[in-house]
C-alpha cells in the first residue's frame, strides 16, 4: 500500500489556562499580609508550520488527536504560573487546513518555516492579588482560567510545483520525469503505475525547477471517474503545465482524440487550468506509424511541441532547454 497521503481528518485541542490562586502573605511575624496569589499560565496554541522535506501526510495515518500543553496555576508569593507548551505540527508545503464543520479554510500552508496560529490556548486566571486596590486591599476574588479550544479539521494537500506534466495513463510521464529530473518514479507498461504524484528537480543552467508528474487522468476525471479529483487538484497551483501524448496511438486522429479529451476534462475541472498549457511533448516517436503527418498536429497555436523518446533519449536535450526558456 502506497504511503502517500493526501487528506487526512484530525482533531486539535488547545492548552487550558491555569486557574488563579486566592491566597495570602503568612509569615511568622506578619500573620495578617496582603493578598499574594499569582495569575495562571495561558495554555498552549496548536502551530501549523510548513515543512519542505515532508510531501505526504502520511505522519498522520496512526494519530488522530493533537493537543497543546495546558498552563500550570497561580502559586503564593505572586507566583504566576507557566504558560502552557505550544504544539507545533509539521505539514508538507501545499497543505490546506479546513473547519470540517463549516468548511471554511482556515489557512494555506505555502511558506516554509512560517507559523501559523489555528487554535490558541485559553487565557491563565487570575489570582487575587490582580484584584487589590486602593477600595478592597484584601480581596478574595480569583478567576479561574479559560478552557482550551478543541476543532475537527481536514488537512487537504495541494502539490505545489513549477510545472506539471498532465496526460493520460502510460503515456510516458514518470519516463519523462525520471530522465529529467532526480526522480525516482515508478516506472511500467499498464495503467496507474503512478498514484501519487512524483515530484522532481531539474538542474537548469541557470535555475532549478521542482516538475511534477501527476498520475494518469481518464475520461471522465473532472466529474471524479476512477481518481479523477484527487489526482486533477494536484495541478491547481501548477504556474506551467506540460501536455504529454502518446505518439504510439495508430493515426493522427486518434492523437487529436486524445488531446480533445484530455481538455475536455481539463476544461470542465476548472478553466483556468487550460490556459496553463504552454508546452505539449509528443512521446514515444519511436513507435509512431504516421510520422510524416506528426507536424501537422498543431492543436494550442502558439504552443511549441516537441517528440521525444524516451527509450532511445531523442530529444530530451531539447526537452530541457524549453523548460528552461520559460525563466521561472
Amino acid at each position: 500500500m502506497s504511503s502517500f497521503m493526501d487528506y487526512t481528518e484530525i482533531q486539535i485541542v488547545s492548552g487550558n489556562g491555569g486557574n488563579g490562586l486566592a491566597s495570602f502573605r503568612r509569615e511568622k511575624f506578619i500573620p495578617f499580609g496582603g493578598p499574594d496569589g499569582g495569575n495562571g499560565g495561558n495554555g498552549g496554541d496548536i502551530v501549523f508550520i510548513g515543512n519542505t522535506n515532508l510531501n505526504s501526510l502520511r505522519d498522520f495515518r496512526n494519530k488522530r488527536i493533537f493537543k497543546a500543553k495546558n498552563g500550570t496555576n497561580g502559586g503564593s508569593n505572586k507566583k504566576n504560573g507557566k504558560n502552557g507548551e505550544d504544539l507545533e505540527v509539521f505539514v508538507p508545503l501545499g497543505t490546506e487546513i479546513y473547519d470540517i464543520e463549516t468548511n471554511i479554510k482556515l489557512a494555506d500552508i505555502t511558506i516554509e518555516n512560517r507559523k501559523v496560529v489555528i487554535i490558541n490556548g485559553g487565557k491563565g486566571g487570575l489570582g487575587n492579588t490582580f484584584f487589590k486596590s486602593s477600595t478592597n486591599r484584601s480581596p478574595t476574588k480569583s478567576k479561574d482560567g479559560k478552557k482550551g479550544e478543541k476543532l475537527k479539521i481536514a488537512l487537504n494537500l495541494k502539490t505545489i510545483s513549477d510545472m506539471s506534466l498532465i496526460g493520460f495513463p502510460n503515456v510516458g510521464k514518470s519516463s519523462i520525469i525520471k530522465k529529467i529530473t532526480n526522480s525516482k518514479a515508478e516506472v511500467g507498461n499498464y495503467e496507474f503505475t503512478t498514484l501519487n504524484p512524483n515530484i522532481g528537480v531539474l538542474k537548469g543552467d541557470l535555475n532549478d525547477y521542482l516538475i511534477a508528474d501527476i498520475p494518469g487522468l481518464i475520461e471522465g476525471s473532472s466529474t471524479g471517474k476512477g481518481l479523477g479529483h484527487k489526482f486533477l487538484k494536484h495541478i491547481e497551483r501548477t504556474k506551467i503545465l506540460i501536455e504529454v501524448l502518446d505518439l504510439s496511438c495508430n493515426s493522427l486522429s486518434e492523437l487529436e482524440n486524445q488531446h480533445s479529451t484530455l481538455m475536455k476534462e481539463l476544461n470542465d475541472y476548472n478553466t483556468s487550468l487550460m490556459p496553463r498549457i504552454k508546452l505539449i511533448v509528443l512521446n514515444k516517436i519511436d513507435l509512431c506509424l504516421f510520422t510524416e503527418e506528426v507536424d501537422k498536429f498543431d492543436p494550442i497555436k502558439g504552443c511549441k511541441r516537441i517528440s521525444i523518446s524516451c527509450i532511445n533519449e531523442h530529444g530530451l536535450e531539447l526537452l530541457k532547454e524549453s523548460i528552461e526558456e520559460f525563466k521561472l
